[in-house]
């Protein structure tokens, strides 16, 4: 006899989405070396594009953010707790180490006068947008040869 399973749609991943999950899934989480990194949300506001980070444990110092061919990089290093021996441990679920998350940025992104601030484990950066650039047609001659 056929069980019958209740189709839950979902949201439609993108591309990117989709290879990111794969590559956590399918082949980080496995061989152990899974380790958390930066969600973001990506909005804009006023005129300029806020991108928010939940980096909780680390502190403003230890994080480093950079901005290069419109490309996000958000890095830092998570440490271990050295107070509790090992053979003591329950259960031991976060994760520590390096991590490092790269997102593009849109076009118009003026990314060399971003902001940054710092408050309970969330970075909030604001990355100052140009006015889009307007679409003209321009004519081009063409002669017969």
């Amino acid at each position: 006899m056929n069980a019958i399973t209740l189709w839950r749609p979902r949201r439609m991943l993108s591309l990117g989405e989709s290879l990111d999950r794969l590559f956590d899934e399918a082949l980080v989480a496995p061989l152990g070396m899974w380790r958390e990194v930066p969600r973001v949300d990506m909005y804009r506001e006023d005129g300029n594009l806020v991108v928010k980070a939940g980096v909780p444990g680390i502190s403003a110092e230890e994080l480093e953010v950079t901005v290069k061919d419109n490309i996000l990089t958000i890095s830092g290093e998570t440490k271990a707790e050295e107070e509790v021996e090992e053979e003591n441990y329950i259960r031991r679920e976060r994760g520590y180490g390096s991590f490092c998350r790269s997102v593009a940025l849109p076009a118009e992104a003026e990314g060399e006068k971003t902001e940054a601030s710092f408050e309970d484990g969330v970075l909030r950066l604001t990355i100052p947008v140009a006015e889009e650039p307007r679409e003209e047609s321009i004519k081009i001659p063409v002669k017969a040869s």
